[in-house]
This record gives structure tokens, sequence and C-alpha cells, in this order.
């Protein structure tokens, strides 16, 4: 299991725009997506792309807002208040699928698996954890490494 942290607010995947010569990607994903290739290179520079199919575990943490009691405060940290403001989680996901493509595995569509959730925190940042699948007997799936 390859896991990496990624510090900072999480942004979400921004549908590309289009501009006077041609579409474009906006600043705020490119400069994410760059911070996410270099929180995975800082550990596992120089690793092989992950060839098998890949389950994904990603942990969300976004900053609690400061308008909020200390009861709700406390609520939220401790995980019985979720974050269900935006960005969605969908597009929060696909930052992180895509700007690991290539980098740690060969193709996005290698995921098979994703289990991603967003919380609060005193630290806003996104864990992401990657595991490889494989097949085990009549019954399913194993998680290997």
């Amino acid at each position: 299991m390859r896991e990496f942290i990624i510090y900072g607010q999480p942004v979400a995947k921004g549908r590309p725009r289009l501009g006077k010569w041609g579409t474009y990607t906006p600043q705020k994903t490119v400069e994410y997506e760059n911070l996410i290739r270099l929180s995975y290179l800082e550990k596992y520079k120089g690793e092989s792309l992950i060839e098998d199919q890949i389950k994904l575990n990603i942990s969300f943490y976004f900053p609690v807002p400061k308008s909020v009691s200390q009861k709700k405060r406390q609520a939220m940290l401790e995980g019985k208040i979720m974050h269900d403001k935006r960005p969605d989680i969908d597009n929060c996901i696909k930052s992180i699928t895509d700007a690991l493509n290539g980098l740690a595995y060969k193709d996005d569509n290698q995921i098979v698996e994703v289990h991603a959730m967003k919380l609060y925190d005193e630290t806003p940042r996104t864990v992401v954890k990657i595991s490889t699948l494989t097949k085990e007997g009549e019954n399913g799936r194993k998680t290997i490494n």
C-alpha cells in the first residue's frame, strides 16, 4: 500500500474553460494537481507504476468554519457532523485520480474501487491510500500490497 498526505484545503477538479485560444484548465486546479504530484513524489519518487487493479481510500479534511458554535465545532471535529458543503466529493476525487495518472499508476481506468469521505479537522489536508487488488478464488478479491 502507498499512503501520502497532501497538505492544504482540498480542491475540486475545475471544469475546462473556453478562452480566446481554446480550452484551458483553471489555474487553481493546475496548482492543486501539481501539489498532489509533489506530495506523492516526496515519498514515492523512483517507484514503478502500479499495473494491477487499484483500490483508493481518500479522506478529505476541510477546516471548521469560524462562525460555528463551540458545541457544533466539537461535533465536527469528532466526525459526528460530516462536511456536506461544496466542493462535491466526486470532483475532489477527480483531482486526485487525474493528478496521479501516469505517476502512481499507468491509467486511472485501473481504479476499480474508491472509498472517500469529507470530514472536518483543524489541519486541512487530503490523505490518499492506494492499494492493489488481485482476484482470489470464486468469491471475490483480496487486497494486497
